[in-house]
């Protein structure tokens, strides 16, 4: 089988190992943990809430099944995971945000642009959550344009709501493509297929992704060891922003207001960045993996 290339492997490598307990919050197909126990990781935990992506990445990882433990659910639960395997800390945990490349291949999955199929989009399809379906099939105008706006940052959200609501209903997530990609004027088009940004904004609101990481966040934190690293991949500039925005806070000893005279909040910083900035694939990455174009990877390590 071919697998999917994973992105930013030898940053994802140098800030997690070595190691004895590792966590992989969002599996996918499994590429950063069979790289991560290549390269000498003791034991793995394996989250996912994709049961298709648990089982590609079952089969993956089979060469190292006596020190892997794979786990349908999400991310956010991964203290509950861990101390069903026994584990009370952790040496390092990974977070590779957003939609994986096996979802974007499968057409039945309803996350691409360019295939067709039905206008699902949820990382748990049996999850029982409402799928884009129903959200561009059933929301008002006003609260599309706010979606858009919100969570895929597109500067016409007012126009393609209207023109989603005029047309609807929608069934298939090339069909809702198509109808934007008409309804974007050809001035206005980037680099990037007009339908990238509703995608991305339908994709956050039915997964939940953005209130999903900001609950994360802290319970990977507690999870970690003194001397254990967080490493976060993100895709998008609002996951970054909270990523960073965490981090930044957490790294502090006082988030009281400037006015304050005297702290108050009792706040001890409890990590360090390892890296002010963060880590970008090199043009070589870039030219050969076009998904790591847009990643960026922060890492961390708890105080």
């Amino acid at each position: 089988m071919t697998w999917h290339t994973p992105v930013l492997v030898d940053a994802v490598l140098e800030g997690l190992l070595p190691a004895e307990r590792l966590i992989d919050g969002t599996l996918g197909a499994g590429g950063h943990s069979q790289a991560l126990l290549a390269g000498g990781a003791g034991a793995l935990l394996g989250l996912d809430l994709d049961r298709e992506a648990l089982a590609v990445a079952r089969e993956r990882l089979s060469p190292w099944q006596e020190r892997v433990t794979l786990r349908h659910g999400s991310y956010e639960d991964m203290r509950l995971a861990a101390r069903e395997r026994g584990w009370r800390e952790v040496d390092g945990i990974l977070l590779d945000l957003g939609v994986s490349s096996l979802q974007l291949d499968r057409a039945k999955r309803g996350f691409s642009l360019r295939q067709d199929g039905p206008l699902d989009m949820r990382f748990d399809p049996a999850s029982g959550v409402p799928d884009a379906a129903c959200l561009v099939n059933g929301s008002s105008e006003e609260v599309l344009a706010d979606l858009f706006r919100r969570f895929g940052e597109e500067r016409h959200s007012r126009r393609l709501a209207r023109m989603i609501v005029r047309e609807r209903p929608f069934s298939g997530s090339g069909e809702l493509a198509r109808a934007i990609e008409r309804a974007t004027p050809r001035p206005w088009r980037g680099r990037i297929h007009p339908a990238t940004r509703v995608f991305q904004a339908l994709r956050i609101a039915v997964n939940d992704e953005l209130e999903t990481l900001q609950r994360a966040l802290p319970e990977a934190l507690s999870l970690l060891r003194p001397g254990g690293r967080l490493v976060v991949i993100s895709f998008h500039s609002l996951e970054d922003r909270i990523v960073k925005r965490w981090l930044q806070q957490e790294e502090r000893d006082c988030i009281c207001p400037p006015q304050v005279p005297v702290c108050a909040c009792d706040q001890r910083a409890r990590l360090r960045r390892l890296r002010r900035r963060p880590l970008v694939a090199d043009a070589i990455e870039r030219e050969r993996n076009p998904r790591s174009r847009s990643a960026k990877l922060r890492v961390a390590e708890k105080l």
